[in-house]
C-alpha cells in the first residue's frame, strides 16, 4: 500500500525534491499539494496524529531556505509545533495549541521543510509499536497486518509509504531505528548532545532521547546531519561534514552475533547478518565476530535497568503530568501499558539510585567495545522480524506486553544509554517479503563513519522502497 505516482514528488527523495524546487522545476506550492493529495488516500495507515494542511499551503507562499527547502514533512507528535495539540499519543492530554515551536522542531525547520501536520506515536513512546487501545494503530505499508513499528511509528508509516520523503522521529530506546528496521528506511540515531536537546530531557536524570529524521536514502540522512551541525552545537564531538559518498578508507568492523542470554535471534535475522557481514568483507573491511559488544552481565543489568528507567518516566508522567505535561492532563485516561509500567516502578522504588548509577557508567563501557580498531559494530536492530499487529498491543496483559519487547528489542536501547551514535539500514528482506534492517553502531562522535558505510552498502545493492518492489515484483 504506498501513494507513490507521477505526481510532483514522484519518487524523488528528500533532496531531489528539494532540488526541483530550487530550479523552479517544480514549486513548493505544488510539492505539498501532491503530498496533501498522497495524504488523503493514505487514511488507513493512520500515519497522521494531527494535520494543519491549510498552513501547510500557506506556508509554501513565502521564501524557504535550507538543505530542503519547501519540502514537505511530518512532526512527531511529542514535540511541540506552534498551533497544534502536543498529545504524546495519549487520551490522557487535552487539546491545547503549543504556543510555540520546541527548540529541536526550529532546528529541524530551519532545514525548510514545510510540516503537514504531526505523526502518530504511542503512549508516551513507551511501546515498540505504534498502537492504541481505542482507535486504529498506525499501519505497515508494506503489509498492513502488521505493526509498523515505534515509538515514531507514524512517521516511518508516511515515509515508507510515500506521502512524505522526509519525516520527523525520536529515539528513546531504539524509536528512530526500530521502524527503520521495519518500514525499510534510513534510521539515523546521533551521538547524544549533537542535536538540540529535547524539552522533556530536563526532567530525566540521563537523556536517552536523540532527535533525527527517517528517510528512504542515505544522502538525506547525510545532508540532514550537516544541516544539524550547522545548526546547533556539537558539545566537543567532532565534525561530521557533509558525506556525499562511501569513503576509500577500510575499516574494522566487530560483529554482534550473539544474543543477550535467554534470547535468541530467528533466522531471518541471523542470515541477514551473515550476509551483511560477508558484503562487508567482500567491499574490503576488516570483519571480525565479537560476540556480544559489552560484558553479558553488563548487557543482562542493562536491560533490566532500562526497563526500570522506562517505568520512572512512566511513573513521573503518571504522578506530575498535570504539571509536567498538561494542565489538563487525566492520568485514568493513560493505557495499561503505561499504567503497568509504572506501578512496576513503584514497586521497586528503592532500586533507583543504583539503577542511575550503573547506567551512567555504561558510557565508559561501551567506549571499550571500540578499542582493538574496531570503527563500528554491525549488529540486529531487533531480535526477530517484524510482528503483526496486536503482538505488543497495549491493551494486552502488561507482564506478556513486557516479555515480547524484552525477547524483540535486542540491543538498541544501549547506544541510547550509551550516547552513541547507530543507524539502521535496510539490506536485507525476510522470507516473507518484508524489510529487515541491520544496524551499525560507533564510538560516540561516529556518525560519518556510519554514514560513509551507509552509502557504501546502499551503492553495492541500492535499497528496495515499496514503489520500486511493487513495480519489480
Amino acid at each position: 500500500m504506498h501513494a507513490f505516482c507521477r505526481d510532483a514528488l514522484g519518487s524523488d527523495d528528500a533532496t531531489g525534491v528539494a532540488l526541483r524546487i530550487s530550479t523552479g522545476e517544480i514549486s513548493a506550492g505544488e510539492a505539498v499539494a501532491a503530498s496533501i493529495e498522497r495524504a488523503d488516500r493514505m487514511t488507513t495507515l493512520a500515519g497522521f496524529a494531527a494535520t494543519d494542511f491549510d498552513r501547510a499551503l500557506a506556508l509554501t507562499r513565502t521564501a524557504h531556505a535550507g538543505a530542503f527547502a519547501g519540502v514537505p514533512t511530518a512532526i512527531k507528535d511529542n514535540c511541540d509545533v506552534a498551533g497544534l495539540p502536543t498529545r504524546d499519543g495519549s487520551r490522557a492530554v487535552g487539546f491545547a495549541p503549543a504556543r510555540r515551536d520546541a527548540p529541536v522542531v526550529s532546528q529541524i525547520l530551519s532545514s525548510g521543510v514545510i510540516p503537514l501536520g504531526k505523526s502518530t506515536m504511542p503512549e508516551f513512546g513507551f511501546n515498540a509499536t505504534t498502537e492504541f487501545e481505542t482507535s486504529a494503530p498506525a499501519r505497515n505499508p508494506w503489509n498492513t497486518a502488521f505493526s509498523t513499528g515505534g515509538s515514531s511509528g507514524g512517521s516511518a508509516a508516511l515515509v515508507a509509504a510515500g506521502v512524505v520523503p522526509i519525516a520527523h522521529a525520536n529515539d528513546g530506546g531504539g524509536s528512530i531505528r526500530i521502524p527503520a528496521a521495519a518500514r525499510g528506511l534510513v534510521g539515523l540515531k546521533f551521538t547524544r548532545g549533537r542535536e538540540l536537546a529535547d524539552d522533556s530531557a530536563r526532567y530525566m536524570p540521563l537523556n536517552v532521547l536523540s532527535n533525527g529524521i527517517l528517510t528512504r536514502t542515505v544522502r538525506d540522512t547525510a545532508r540532514f546531519a550537516h544541516h544539524i551541525e550547522q545548526h546547533g552545537p556539537l558539545r566537543g564531538l567532532p565534525p561530521i561534514g557533509l558525506i556525499e559518498g562511501p569513503s576509500t578508507r577500510r575499516v574494522r568492523i566487530g560483529v554482534v552475533d550473539e544474543a543477550l542470554p535467554g534470547h535468541s535471534f530467528d533466522e531471518d535475522t541471523q542470515r541477514a547478518i551473515g550476509k551483511t557481514a560477508e558484503r562487508l568483507a567482500n567491499l574490503g573491511h576488516d570483519v571480525v565476530s565479537v560476540g556480544l559488544p559489552i560484558r553479558e552481565q553488563d548487557l543482562t543489568a542493562l536491560e533490566e535497568d532500562f526497563i526500570h528507567y522506562w517505568g520512572m518516566l512512566a511513573f513521573g508522567v503518571r504522578r506530575f503530568g498535570g504539571m509536567i505535561v498538561d494542565a489538563q492532563f487525566d492520568s485514568n485516561e493513560l493505557d495499561a501499558f503505561t499504567k503497568g509500567l509504572a506501578s512496576r516502578f513503584e514497586r521497586r522504588l528503592v532500586r533507583t539510585p543504583g539503577v542511575i548509577w550503573r547506567l551512567k557508567s555504561i558510557e565508559r563501557k561501551y567506549r571499550l567495545a571500540y578499542y582493538g580498531g574496531i570503527s563500528a559494530l554491525l549488529s540486529p536492530v531487533v531480535s526477530h522480524t517484524t510482528p503483526e499487529l496486536g503482538y505488543l498491543s497495549p491493551a494486552g496483559p502488561f507482564s506478556e506486553t513486557v516479555s515480547r519487547l524484552r525477547g524483540w528489542l535486542a540491543l538498541t536501547p544501549l547506544e541510547n544509554v550509551a550516547g552513541g551514535p547507530a543507524i539502521s539500514l535496510p539490506v536485507e528482506v525476510t522470507s516473507t517479503g518484508l524489510p529487515l534492517g541491520l544496524q551499525l553502531s560507533a564510538n560516540l562522535g561516529g556518525e560519518a563513519t556510519l554514514l560513509e558505510l551507509a552509502y557504501e552498502l546502499e551503492a553495492d545493492r541500492p535499497f528496495r522502497n515499496i514503489d520500486s518492489a511493487h513495480h519489480n515484483g
